[in-house]
């Protein structure tokens, strides 16, 4: 493969466990993947909650996951004990999700093929008033989120129940990372994939932190993230094509690679 990004340092910010497929693409093109993680997973606060509905599946119609992370531990801990209902329809959004269930021998899924996020999941045939109208739908989720697609789903009516099967937290970081390689001119771009992510880089560089990384390049795989990247002060946001393919594209686009 073409070292494409040799020499240059860009950071990593998924969760520990989810960011080394990013990197070793990175690595593979003879860049440095500078992991620091900005968002950490942990277990749902209240497991018995997925436990309950576990027993009670086959009285949903559609079961929706908001995330690769929703995937492993709603399912990891359902399937252990429990078949899944032949008749319940499973769908999700983003690749990395559509993945995560046919590692569980889901192959049926409803997705979009372009656009990865809930506007474009309401965008489909299977949600719209005279699909979903009546239907009984579940989601599992993160705790917090966005609550757009329930409500434009119940909206549409459907009556929409959620699951909390993982939390989501800032995990402890040192700001010295990225913030003393900045200032030597040494960190080359910043990935930012969430955009709870964004809130916490702001929270654990602080004021004199960010003010050092605000020339660095940030890559945001959607409109919504590199808004608030903007907002948050950096000063070259690039708004890249979605998942892994989309960020590489663009990191190979916009840092030429050092070379010598």
């Amino acid at each position: 493969m073409a070292a494409t990004l040799a020499g240059r340092h860009i950071v990593v910010t998924r969760p520990a466990g989810q960011a080394e497929a990013l990197c070793e693409a990175i690595e593979a093109r003879g860049g440095i993947a500078v992991r620091f993680p900005l968002l950490a997973i942990g277990p749902a606060p209240d497991p018995a909650a997925l436990d309950a509905v576990a027993g009670r599946l086959d009285q949903f119609d559609l079961a929706f996951f908001v995330s690769p992370n929703a995937v492993e531990r709603a399912l990891g801990a359902i399937l252990a004990r429990h078949h899944w209902p032949a008749r319940l329809v499973v769908a999700t959004v983003g690749k990395g999700s559509e993945k995560a269930l046919r590692a569980f021998g889901f192959t049926d899924v409803i997705a979009p093929q372009t656009g990865f996020d809930s506007e474009a999941v309401l965008a489909l045939p299977a949600f719209q008033a005279d699909a979903i109208a009546g239907r009984r739908v579940i989601v599992f989720r993160g705790d917090g989120g966005r609550d757009l697609l329930g409500e434009t789903l119940t909206a549409r009516g459907a009556q929409v129940e959620y699951v909390t099967c993982y939390r989501r937290y800032r995990p402890d970081a040192d700001a010295r990372a990225l913030v003393e390689p900045a200032r030597a001119g040494r960190l080359d771009a910043i990935t930012l994939t969430s955009s709870e992510a964004v809130g916490n880089l702001v929270e654990i560089v602080g004021a004199e932190g960010l003010a050092a990384l605000r020339a660095v390049a940030v890559f945001a795989p959607h409109p919504r993230i590199a808004r608030l990247a903007r907002d948050a002060g950096f000063e070259q946001v690039v708004e890249t094509a979605p998942g892994d393919a989309g960020l590489l594209q663009a990191l190979e686009s916009h840092i030429p690679a050092r070379l010598g």
